[in-house]
């Protein structure tokens, strides 16, 4: 196994998870047309690493780009966004597209967006290199956010957890999962997790939405996601973590009350849109006990945070609602 980018925790630190002391590690300004370049999405490719990255242009048009690094920090990341082409479908209208999910299954990295038709809904396509990319069919109507494949099937399915919504900056929602014998048809819905109660954990009482692709652990699956308050001065985004069955994915058997890291350093603070932590992607080496998360701060830039898989995983069995 490659070895993930990781910093050891400082001895000041008294969370379970600790910020790479160089955040951020991709500037707003790291291609010649971007505005800024957050919510973006990171996995091992051949010797190194490759991703999905949002990059907002100066009109503030939303597209997705490729990109690749050696050790998952610095990064190259094209000049010119994907083009896709047809893959389960002719039919690959996008009116933009951010916030991309991408995951390794069987033979593939296949990639998931929130797709602009007629509204935001869930894109999927796939590449086999990060060069050529064909788009499938959307998964389900608009609108919808937050699509998060499942890294393998689920009895015999594939499975993907999404976020039902409207088509404003919306003000509430829950995760739900669904299933799919063939990547292009989708359905058996279900709710896995909704918002909490204000009293009971405020930071994820307006809406919550799946991050990373989910771990498999011993204790089930490991969901990162983040979580909304509306605030008197606007939303706050945060981090936290769940546990999933390993089976029966829609059940859920712990979850944080707590965060695992919210808006605190100035990056995650300002920017475009301030207090977001937002996270996308993880890598994790299970034999060193490392886990390294990608998120965007403030709508404007990438960061990392980092933690052992272990104490994040008492974590969100000891500290659960």
């Amino acid at each position: 196994m490659k070895q993930i980018p990781w910093q050891d925790k400082p001895s000041n630190c008294n969370d379970v998870m600790w910020r790479y002391s160089e955040n951020p590690i991709i500037d707003r300004y790291s291609i010649p047309s971007s505005n800024s370049i957050f919510n973006s999405a990171v996995v091992p490719f051949k010797d190194g690493f490759a991703g999905v990255f949002r990059c907002d242009n100066k009109a503030v048009q939303m597209n997705i780009f490729a990109g690749f690094s050696k050790d998952g920090i610095n990064w190259d990341i094209e000049h010119e966004p994907i083009v896709m082409k047809a893959g389960n479908t002719d039919m690959i209208e996008s009116d933009y597209k951010y916030d991309p999910r991408v995951v390794f299954i069987e033979d593939r990295y296949w990639i998931t967006w929130c797709n602009g038709y007629n509204g935001p809904t869930i894109g999927i396509g796939y590449t086999f290199d990060f060069k050529e990319f064909f788009q499938c069919e959307n998964a389900f109507l608009p609108f919808n956010r937050n699509g998060v494949l499942f890294p393998q099937k689920i009895n015999g399915k594939y499975a993907m957890l999404s976020r039902p919504s409207d088509n404003g900056h919306t003000p509430f929602g829950d995760i739900y999962i669904s299933y799919s014998p063939d990547m292009k048809y989708w359905g058996e819905h279900r709710c896995v997790m909704k918002a909490s109660n204000f009293e009971d954990s405020a930071w994820q009482c307006t809406k919550i939405g799946a991050g990373p692709i989910p771990i498999l652990t011993d204790e089930g699956w490991l969901m990162i996601y983040h979580g909304v308050i509306n605030t008197c001065n606007g939303f706050r985004y945060a981090m936290g973590s769940a546990l999933l069955d390993e089976n029966e994915p829609d059940k859920v058997k712990y979850r944080t009350q707590p965060y695992l890291l919210g808006p605190a350093e100035i990056y995650e603070q300002v920017g475009d849109v301030p207090n977001v932590v937002f996270p996308c992607a993880a890598l994790h080496d299970t034999k060193e006990d490392k886990l390294a998360v990608y998120y965007g701060a403030a709508d404007t830039v990438v960061a990392m945070a980092f933690g052992k898989l272990s104490e994040v995983i008492d974590f969100t069995k000891n500290n659960s609602l």
